[in-house]
């Protein structure tokens, strides 16, 4: 934390932290009810309607849209919602995801041409074997299956964060407002692909038998984690450096694991302990790692 950061402000910061790291175990929670392609629909049907109608949308181009909406949002949710259907313990699910990181600085090397520093490599080595040691495990506590489609929804979210750094080439933009009707591009490939692989019995068989604990994951998808979540993230990103606010959602993780044992028990193997611990030093070796180095050159 930033002594800088008020604490109104680190408040908030940590309220995002605590709804993005129960956000698993709503996951897991509804696609237990709901196939995880029709729960992305109205996931993000719920994020969209009725807010679409309360905010401008921001002038940018129909591809910006298009891109960001299939990316961060579709690509990612329809791997992770499936990852956590076929068996992905949802606390692990929220550390793999972190990934996302570093997939977002080799697609940035190799789209927008961004030179790595030697403390980012570093990071990267160390994540690297991270998740190969947590992949290595693989079994009835985590299928493989579920452990590449978590990849495949952090390379999907990288996608979408390369996509989020060419927003501010169009000016200032209202990112809870662009959020808010870029939600409207995900819900007809979601049905789409529902329909296809899930097929219309199943989608009224979940719609025809929609509970309360359904409903309940939806709201917490759409209004909690996409809306609130996001909203809340803007305005951190809007009021300071991002190097100030970079280190809270390397939290994420122990909430999720934190809840995912409580709610549903998960116990971790000590290898994926071992595989997250080189995992989250290579997020923070990345973050702060060129920092440490100048304070250790300057003291010396």
């Amino acid at each position: 934390m930033n002594a800088s950061m008020k604490p109104v402000d680190i408040a908030l910061a940590l309220l995002v932290v605590l709804v993005w790291g129960v956000n698993f175990v709503v996951i897991k929670a509804g696609v237990a009810e709901v196939p995880p392609l029709l729960l992305g629909a109205l996931r993000f049907l719920a994020a969209a309607l009725p807010a679409v109608f309360f905010f401008r949308a921001p002038r940018l181009p129909l591809a910006t849209y298009l891109a960001y909406g299939l990316t961060i949002a579709f690509g990612q949710f329809a791997f992770l919602f499936t990852a956590i259907h076929v068996g992905m313990p949802s606390g692990l699910a929220s550390l793999v995801l972190q990934s996302q990181a570093f997939f977002t600085m080799l697609f940035a090397a190799v789209w927008l041409k961004e030179s790595w520093r030697p403390s980012q490599l570093a990071g990267l080595v160390l994540a690297a074997g991270g998740l190969g040691l947590i992949g290595t495990a693989h079994g009835v506590s985590m299928p493989l299956a579920g452990f590449i489609l978590t990849v495949a929804a952090a390379c999907s979210w990288a996608a979408g964060n390369i996509v989020s750094r060419t927003l501010s080439r169009n000016g200032p933009v209202n990112l809870l407002a662009f959020v808010v009707w870029a939600s409207l591009v995900p819900p007809l490939p979601f049905l789409a692909m529902s329909l296809l692989i899930e097929g219309p019995a199943a989608i009224a068989d979940a719609l025809g038998h929609f509970s309360l604990r359904s409903a309940g994951a939806v709201m917490y998808l759409g209004w909690g984690a996409t809306l609130l979540g996001y909203g809340l993230w803007a305005r951190l990103m809007s009021r300071y450096p991002a190097n100030q606010v970079a280190a809270f959602p390397l939290l994420v993780p122990l909430v999720g694991l934190s809840a995912g044992w409580l709610v549903y028990g998960e116990a971790l193997q000590p290898v994926h302990w071992i595989g997250g611990a080189l995992l989250m030093l290579g997020l923070g070796v990345n973050l702060f790692g060129t920092r440490l180095m100048a304070r250790l050159r300057s003291a010396a």
